[in-house]
């Protein structure tokens, strides 16, 4: 008989995490895009990456469910202009600091 012993919680904690990339060029996009999206160990890497290039994160379950029911390339919609606006003043406050 073979035993084999499952992490569940640490599974689902990695199956559960999810990533967009967004881009916004000020002068050249008209509006916030879409570049990339992931979930599980693709998601984890991206955050990973993020942190290690100090690339400011934003953690928000409601804000990143509805930017993955978009397609890459989408703008994001008027309706999430406040969410961005919230997340372009934490980095320039970032920036500020740094």
């Amino acid at each position: 008989m073979i035993h084999k012993t499952f992490h569940f919680d640490r599974k689902r904690a990695i199956q559960d995490q999810s990533a967009a990339i967004i881009r916004y060029n000020e002068g050249f996009d008209q509006a916030p895009m879409i570049v990339a999206q992931a979930k599980g160990n693709l998601a984890n890497k991206i955050i990973q990456l993020a942190k290690e290039q100090n690339i400011p994160l934003q953690e928000d379950s409601q804000f990143i469910g509805n930017l993955l029911d978009m397609d890459l390339g989408d703008s994001v919609p008027p309706q999430l202009y406040s969410v961005m606006a919230e997340i372009f003043l934490m980095i320039e406050e970032i920036t500020k600091n740094a």
